[in-house]
């Protein structure tokens, strides 16, 4: 994926509900070509800002720029520039394929004889063209992703903004999906996807943006929030019986005031941490255990992937400020 000056810039982007903050000084910046994923729990401020990137919402403060144009003032530059498709698009009855890629090619205002042409294109690159007679409400929902994306590719967008693509997908159509999506990025669209199914997007994103109660709390290659999250390592500690987890968490707590907020399965006899600890702190803290009476059958530390990264960053997002109620439902 090629770098090049940025396509997409938030700049301290802000966006408010009366007393109630959605999104909170949000600034990133991304570059042709790149692939985003920007996740975060529900009602964090996602939907608010993406309503902002497509000229539907203008922000309270702070700015956002897509190849230049201004988003709150430039809608008619910006339609032109990005490519949306949200989570449940609509489609009309007894309306073929083709026929619905036409319509909405007219709706872009592409010229019949170019519109004829798009459609092709971005048929064949979505792998749709098998499927341009059948009725839209009659495919099955990763064949209706596909037609959902071409029509974001009818009017060339350099931007694509897509709303959880892969959700409701098979395994079969997901594998499909993310080959798709990686083809648009080499093509040299710029991607902003956001899902809840974490492992898809870790293998397609090359930047990620976690926001929670609309801040930005991570920004940057997979690679470096990984680091940023593996200064907290989490540790699992396999026990021969469940009857002696509150005897391991005793030795632990007062061994390491930092591991008071053990958790603990039952079922797998297991007590898990998240320590700050080197190699030999941690040698320590088995020691302990083991000085204490505990016995240890695994001490092993997890790998840490973007749903540990994910939960590392929200949680301590949330136990830092308190998330205001909100009657907000776009967000």
């Amino acid at each position: 994926m090629s770098n090049s000056e940025p396509v997409v810039v938030t700049d301290q982007l802000t966006k408010k509900f009366g007393n109630f903050t959605a999104v909170d000084n949000l600034s990133l910046s991304l570059e042709r070509g790149n692939i985003l994923g920007f996740i975060g729990p529900n009602g964090a401020g996602k939907t608010t800002t993406i309503r902002i990137l497509v000229g539907l919402a203008r922000p309270t403060a702070g700015s956002a720029r897509i190849a230049g144009a201004d988003c709150a003032t430039e809608a008619r530059k910006i339609r032109r520039l990005v490519g949306y498709m949200p989570d449940k698009f609509g489609s009309y009855d007894n309306m073929r394929v083709r026929e619905y890629l036409d319509f909405f090619g007219a709706a872009f205002g592409i010229r019949r004889r170019k519109r004829r042409i798009r459609i092709e294109e971005v048929m064949e690159t979505t792998g749709s063209t098998y499927m341009q007679d059948k009725f839209v409400n009659s495919l099955s929902h990763g064949m209706q992703q596909r037609v959902g994306i071409a029509r974001t590719l009818l009017h060339d967008p350099q931007v694509l903004i897509l709303d959880e693509p892969a959700n409701g997908l098979d395994p079969q159509a997901r594998i499909e999906m993310r080959a798709l999506l990686i083809t648009l990025a080499e093509m040299g669209k710029t991607l902003i996807v956001t899902s809840h199914i974490l492992p898809e997007l870790s293998r397609i994103c090359n930047q990620v943006a976690i926001i929670s109660n609309g801040r930005m709390e991570a920004f940057g290659t997979l690679t470096d929030i990984m680091q940023q999250v593996r200064q907290q390592r989490t540790i699992e500690i396999q026990l021969p019986q469940a009857a002696i987890i509150a005897q391991a968490q005793s030795v632990m707590n007062a061994f390491e005031p930092e591991a008071a907020s053990v958790t603990a399965s039952e079922a797998e006899s297991i007590v898990r941490f998240r320590t700050t600890r080197d190699e030999e702190g941690l040698g320590q803290i088995l020691n302990a255990l083991i000085e204490g009476g505990v016995p240890v059958t695994q001490f092993r530390e997890l790998q840490t992937d973007l749903e540990d990264a994910f939960l590392s960053v929200t949680q301590t997002a949330d136990s830092a400020e308190q998330p205001a109620d909100s009657a907000e439902t776009v967000a």
